[in-house]
């Protein structure tokens, strides 16, 4: 095959961040995306719907003319956030979602949940009015090996939760291991997963054989291969439960290039043209529009994109930039170790 025609896909799940960053990134996504679902984890975080109203404004206004681009906006979760606010934000179809990050777990989480009894009345209304909650799915504890948070997290948080509140829609965001597909796939419903166009491609080594590779490094951190199979497996399955997610998490390369770097990998310019890569190693490319197009909006209730997108396999590897630069600073843009033929037609 050397050409693919799909419905236009989205990002379920995106960081644009602020400022002259936000001006200087989101073009990547607005050129192949229709949508994405916004990470609120902003300083100061995105926590009342006035504050997705503004952020949503200096997004929209950032946008490249001539892109159709629908910024999809997220509150992030704290133990004061407001449930009549929360139900306000989604009654004015604003708010797609609430995120949950456990504090401490990634970046500009440390205003996240401690004490889940504090939020449970606003997870009982997200429940009551349908709205997703999004997670963040790891644990924070120090005696938790990091390898491990997402299976402890599972075990000790998620499962607990869901108990309390099971008509709550979950989204697990960032699937990284074994443990998290084979939990998405036992549960009876109201559970997905998003999984991220680098964890399909890199695992661990990536960040540690032959020298620490900090622009590889992001959280949740890549696992062993057995994992990373794993989340291949799902995304090329057609299952309805995967969809993508890219995580795409700009930071500057001072930032990430430094005794205690960032965490987070910039996959918004290449993504399409790595995933085709991917799901043509996996004699699945049917199955990409479902992954990228189609199970996303099935789940947060919305209608697939009309418009298409072709992508075309070059002879030639096409190029992409090694760094973006933003009015923030160079940003790094992920290369994912092997040359790339499938392209965008424009």
């Amino acid at each position: 095959m050397r050409s693919l025609t799909i419905r236009r896909p989205d990002d379920w799940h995106l960081h644009l961040r602020d400022g002259e960053m936000l001006k200087g990134v989101v073009g990547d996504t607005s050129r192949d995306f229709a949508r994405a679902i916004i990470m609120p984890n902003l300083v100061p975080p995105v926590v009342t719907t006035a504050d997705a109203i503004a952020y949503k404004k200096r997004i929209v206004d950032a946008i490249p003319a001539g892109d159709r681009f629908s910024p999809l906006m997220t509150l992030y979760l704290t133990e004061g956030t407001d449930a009549d606010d929360v139900e306000e934000g989604k009654k004015s179809g604003l708010i797609n979602a609430v995120k949950l990050y456990p504090a401490g777990a990634t970046t500009n989480s440390h205003g996240g949940v401690r004490d889940f009894d504090k939020v449970m009345p606003v997870l009982e209304r997200m429940a009551k009015i349908g709205l997703p909650l999004c997670v963040h799915g790891e644990v924070t504890t120090p005696e938790v090996d990091i390898f491990d948070r997402e299976a402890v997290f599972i075990e000790t948080v998620l499962e607990p939760l869901r108990r309390r509140v099971p008509e709550l829609k979950v989204t697990m965001e960032h699937v990284t291991t074994k443990d998290g597909i084979d939990y998405i796939k036992s549960s009876a419903g109201n559970l997905a997963g998003t999984l991220t166009t680098h964890h399909l491609i890199i695992n661990r080594n990536a960040i540690l054989v032959g020298g620490i590779k900090p622009h590889y490094y992001c959280l949740p951190v890549a696992k062993r291969e057995s994992h990373r199979l794993a989340l291949r497996a799902a995304a090329v399955s057609g299952d309805p439960r995967f969809f993508l997610g890219t995580d795409s998490a700009p930071h500057v390369d001072p930032l990430k290039e430094c005794a205690c770097g960032c965490a987070g990998i910039y996959t918004s310019i290449n993504t399409m043209s790595c995933l085709a890569h991917v799901f043509e190693q996996e004699n699945a490319l049917d199955k990409l529009e479902a992954f990228a197009s189609l199970n996303g909006p099935a789940w947060y209730g919305l209608e697939p994109n009309t418009e298409t997108m072709t992508l075309v396999k070059r002879d030639a590897p096409v190029t992409f930039p090694q760094k973006i630069e933003t009015g923030a600073g160079p940003v790094t843009v992920f290369d994912p170790m092997f040359p790339l033929h499938w392209d965008v037609e424009r």
